[in-house]
Parts: structure tokens; sequence; C-alpha cells
């Protein structure tokens, strides 16, 4: 009898491999459409990543061009190597400037007169060193543990006095050296001795051995081997000292570093080329984004084949909208001599789709008309009225003209004392000292130099000069006006403007002599107006409109002069530059369109993972069903075949008596 078969393991047919086999069949299909899927989501995100990268490289070189002061750059040259210049392109402007060295600064030098047998062990006096450097005071204890040559030169050294001590070896003996650490008159060095266990602290015994001033005998204490000095030039003829062989803000914009003694010719010219450089390399950056979307979108017309984006919405948002913003005459300068990127040279290549750059037409074009090309590229206020001047926009702030009227000039803060009685008058150590709180957030002390005034201006003039050597006041970035009123009092304006600027006398010690008291100024007030008829509020001397204002949105002005009512009105231009920061900006920022369609692939693929995972479960319960089905026909077949033997065994039995019968 023939063997019963049917699918089942317990047939012998119906295998594992069978198994793994429909198992992958009813895999396959779903799980290649997800693996496709994935790998053109990964590549739509690399391609969507390398336009970002080409996209915000764009936006450095505008951002550059789309500041007002990378468009005046200046260079300036020295005819002598050893007066050197450097110049800060945002403050310098044009001009030619003779330049005379007559003297280098240097900083003072003492040594001691008298030559040590040793540098360790002798004594050299005990009691205290009083250096005074500039208008540092420091005292230095010298006792027992430290009173050798040595031990002196270490206790200067370590007490941060702002001079340096040694000893040197004569070949007849040691002797201290020292050298003030800054150069100049103002840090010279003077020494006093008080204390001195070995001598009367000025007998040139000891301690006082060490003692030095300008008024010393000349055969007394440390003698100087170098005097201070200031380095001193004339430029075109006037006179100017500092304590330093570096001078700042001779010239605005200017610094001069001298190494020597001499005269030269200084030339501060524009640097055309340094401007041009930077627009070409915002072509540069530009033909690389073109480029890359020519790789990533191009069509390949022979061949009849796109690439990756080819078609692709942002791709083609992203060209419209910086060409249109590129090719445009930007509003504002319809009426002006340069009006557009083509009329500076920068003109698109129809075939390629990328930028040219024509450098000698910029910089023709930049050398005649300087303010029409720096709006080109930067954002630019132009304000009829000369005592009105643009601050900044805002991001809101779209280009137009805006009308501005005053109704409340900004003031200072300030204070008056009452007239002087009489003059002259005498300041001493009784009414030498004032305090002032200068802007509710500065206390300055100053102390007047005692002597005779002749007049108010001359106590004026002296105020004035502690006030603005006084270090609180500068390091504050304000300072104070002092003048003299029409009564013959005394008058102090704060420099700043605003609700914030106030001039108090905190302290006078005894100055009912020149009509001074404590004393609480009146605060200043801000400028109030309008812009573009929308109340504006002030900041001192500023004029601002907040968002949700219109056009004039973010813009703010500062005003000059007491004048009220109309001051005209300002332009507002925003550049190719500025225009293009804020394109870069809205295409890579959070909610831009490069990030959304980024943000939207990762999705897709979270989604092709998800799906992933339901796959994995759906085969996972598929292949049980499997099981489960083989299982039980491996049980039915096994049944089956042993009744099939069972069978075969019984007719096998029957055979011999059936043979018997038919015989």
């Amino acid at each position: 009898m023939a063997s019963i078969s049917s699918l089942g393991i317990g047939s012998g047919v119906l295998t594992s491999d069978l198994l793994d086999q429909l198992v992958q069949a009813e895999r396959a299909p779903t799980e290649n459409r997800l693996t496709q899927k994935t790998e053109q989501t990964q590549a739509l995100l690399s391609a969507y990543g390398k336009l970002r990268s080409v996209v915000t490289e764009l936006r450095l070189p505008m951002r550059q061009l789309s500041a007002p002061d990378n468009l005046k750059a200046f260079s300036a040259s020295s005819s002598n190597e050893g007066i050197a210049v450097s110049v800060d392109s945002t403050k310098a402007s044009r001009g030619t400037y003779s330049v005379e060295v007559t003297s280098l600064a240097g900083a003072q030098a003492l040594a001691s007169r008298d030559a040590f047998a040793d540098r360790d062990a002798t004594s050299v006096g005990q009691g205290t060193l009083t250096l005074n450097v500039g208008d540092k005071t420091t005292n230095i204890t010298i006792d027992n543990s430290n009173d050798t040559l040595q031990g002196l030169a270490n206790a200067i050294n370590d007490s941060g006095a702002g001079v340096s001590a040694g000893v040197i070896d004569t070949g007849n003996g040691f002797q201290l050296v020292l050298s003030a650490d800054e150069t100049g008159t103002a840090n010279a060095v003077s020494i006093s001795v008080s204390g001195d266990t070995g001598g009367t602290d000025t007998d040139n015994q000891g301690l006082s051995r060490f003692a030095f001033n300008t008024g010393m005998d000349a055969d007394s204490g440390l003698q100087e081997t170098i005097a201070a000095s200031d380095a001193v030039m004339k430029v075109n003829g006037v006179e100017v000292t500092r304590s330093t062989n570096s001078f700042e803000n001779v010239i605005d914009g200017l610094t001069f570093d001298i190494a020597e003694t001499g005269s030269s010719i200084i030339k501060v010219q524009q640097d055309f080329g340094a401007v041009a450089d930077r627009v070409q390399g915002f072509v540069d950056k530009f033909n690389a984004l073109q480029s890359t979307i020519d790789s990533l979108a191009g069509f390949n017309a022979e061949a009849g084949v796109g690439s990756l984006l080819t078609g692709d919405s942002t791709v083609r948002s992203i060209q419209n909208q910086l060409r249109q913003v590129l090719t445009r005459v930007v509003p504002g300068l319809e009426n002006a001599s340069v009006r557009s990127l083509a009329d500076v040279g920068v003109t698109t290549n129809f075939e390629t789709g990328g930028l040219e750059f024509d450098r000698a037409k910029f910089e023709e074009q930049l050398k005649n008309n300087p303010d029409d090309v720096t709006a080109l590229f930067a954002e630019q206020g132009r304000t009829t009225d000369s005592q009105v001047e643009f601050v900044r926009s805002g991001l809101n702030t779209e280009p137009g003209r805006y009308d501005i009227n005053i109704t409340q000039a900004a003031t200072q803060g300030s204070l008056s004392g009452t007239a002087i009685s009489s003059v002259p008058f005498a300041i001493d150590a009784g009414n030498d000292e004032l305090t002032f709180q200068v802007n509710g957030e500065t206390s300055v002390s100053i102390q007047l130099t005692q002597q005779t005034y002749n007049t108010a201006q001359e106590l004026a003039d002296e105020i004035q000069a502690q006030l603005n050597a006084n270090n609180a006041l500068n390091a504050s970035g304000s300072n104070v006006q002092v003048g003299v009123g029409s009564g013959g009092e005394l008058t102090f304006a704060s420099s700043d403007y605003g609700s914030d600027s106030n001039v108090s006398l905190t302290s006078v010690e005894d100055g009912s002599a020149y009509g001074l008291s404590a004393a609480t100024g009146t605060s200043g007030v801000d400028v109030a107006g309008t812009i573009g008829g929308r109340t504006a509020e002030g900041d001192g001397q500023v004029l601002f409109l907040g968002n949700g204002n219109g056009g004039a949105s973010g813009l703010q002005v500062r005003i000059l002069g007491d004048q009220t009512g109309s001051r005209g009105s300002i332009t507002f231009v925003e550049g190719v530059a500025e225009r293009t920061v804020d394109l870069v900006t809205s295409f890579v920022g959070a909610d831009g369109a490069i990030e959304s369609r980024t943000e939207g692939l990762n999705r897709e693929l979270e989604q092709i993972q998800e799906s992933q995972v339901r796959l994995e479960e759906r085969i996972a319960a598929y292949r049980e069903r499997l099981v489960s089905q083989f299982t039980a026909a491996d049980s039915l077949i096994s049944q089956l075949n042993s009744t099939q033997d069972y069978v075969s065994q019984q007719l096998a039995a029957l055979a011999p008596q059936n043979n018997r019968n038919n015989n």
C-alpha cells in the first residue's frame, strides 16, 4: 500500500527550511518596500544636509557686507618703519599727516650708591620702605628676615608695587638696581623710609641708603641711572605726549607705535581692494551654492535623467527668492546712482545661474558713490535733519520713508551751586574734598589742589581735571562737564541724557567758600515724539518703536539738539546683504523651509521604523500560526500513518488464509 503523505513535519516533507521559506515569502514584499523607502529618505536627508551647509555659508560674507563699516575699509602707510601705524576702519578717514618723533618713552631706573660685599649675609638696615609709583603707594617691611641686599630685592618684587628689583655683581661688589614696570614720567618712582634702625630715615645710613626722591641731596639715597621719560611727537606741528610708545586716538582710527625718533609721512587711504575682496567672497559662496543645487536638483537633458531633488519645491523656492533679492532694484535707491548689484559689476550668468564679478567696475563705483554702494549692501537710514541719526532697525522694519516729530527733547542731569560770594578764595585741608554721585550708580570722590583760586572758572577747571582723571568715573563710561553759570555759580552736567542721567553732591567738606553743599541734582528727561505717526518710546536721546507699529517697527533714531516739532524724515533702505542674511536665516532657522523639510523626512524615517516593527510583529504571528498548523497536521499524519500500518498488518495476516481458501 502506498504511504500516506501530507504537508507536515511528521511527513518529513514540511521541514524547518520550508517554514522559513514560507515566512520569507510573506516578509519580502513589505520589507523590500520599507528598505527602498528608507534608502530614499536617507538620501534626501543627506541632500538637504548639503543644501543647508552651502546656504548657511552664504550668510557669513553677506553679514560682513551688511555692516556699513565693512564697506569703508581704510589702509595706512608710513614712510618710516620705526614709526608704525595701524588703522581702525570704523573710525578712520582719508588724510595725510606729517609726524615727527622727538622722544621715546622710557622707564625710570635706580641703583644703590654703595657696593656691598655680599648679597645674602650683610644687613642693609631695617624699617619700612614706602614706594610711590604713579598714584599707587606700597609699604614694605624690612626686618631680620629680609634685611639683606637680596632679601630687599625679593621683598620689592613680591610687593606688587610696580617696581622690579635685582642684585648685580659689578666685580667690585653687589648693588641693588630698580626699574619702574611702566614707562613715562607718570610712573616715576619715589621711595621714603620710616623707622630706620640704622639711621634717621634721611641720613644715608642703614635703610635710608635706599630712599629716593628728586628733592634729596645729590649724594644721598639711590642714584637715578635712567630718568623716566614720555614719548613726544608732533602731528602736523601739534605736540602730543604719551607715557608709552603707543599713541592711540591722536587721530581718529589711527594708532602709532614708535620705536625710534625721526619723521614720517602717514597716508590714510580708502582700501577699495579690501571691500572688493568681501564682495568676491560673497560671489564665490553663491556660486558654490548654485553648483551644489545643480548637482542635487539638475536635469540631464541628453540622458533624460533628473537628480535626487529635481523639481523639489523647496529648492525652487530658495533659488527664486535669492534671485529676486540679488537682481532687484533696492527699495529706496530707485533714483540713486547705484540701484542694483548689476550697477556695481555683480551680474548673473544665465547659462550657469552663477554670478560674475567685475572688480574694476565695483571699485570705481565705490570710489565715486560710496554712500549709494553702502546702502546697496547694508541697511541705511537716510535722514533729512543733520541732527537726527539712524541707530538701527528691527527684524520687522520695512523699507520706506517715515516722518519724525519731537514733543520733548532729551536733557542731561544737572546740578548748580550758589554764586561764589567773593574771590579770590583758598582751598586748603579743610575744604578740599568732594564726593559726587553720577547717574545714580557711580560714586566719585576727588581731592582739590590746595591753593588760592582767583576766579570761579579756575576752580571749575580744577574740578574738571580731577573728574577727568578719576578712575571710577572713567570706568563707568560717563563723565561730568563742569562750568560757571551766568550768576557766577559752579554748574555740573552729566554727559549722559535721559531719566537715568543725574549729578548729585553726596558729600562736601565745607564748600561755603565756593557755593557748594550736599545736594541732589535734577534728573534729565528722555526724548519723546513720533516716528511715522506712531507714538515712540524714549531712552535718553534715542527714540524707538517696538513691534506692532507697522513698517517702522523696531526703528531707532538718535535725536540731537533741543529742537521740538517736525525733525524731517528718515528713509530706511534695506540693502541686498541685509536682506540676504534675513533670507538665509529664514531658510535654515527653526521654522525655515529646509528645517521643515528635514523634520518631515525624519518623521518619515520614524514611521518607516514603526512599520518595520509592525512587520516583525505580523511575521512573528504568521510563523506561530504556521507552526501551530504544522503541528496539527503532524499529529493527524502520525495517526493516519499508524492506521495505515495497522491495516497493512491486518491485510498481511489475511493473505495466507486467503491463499489456502483459494487452493
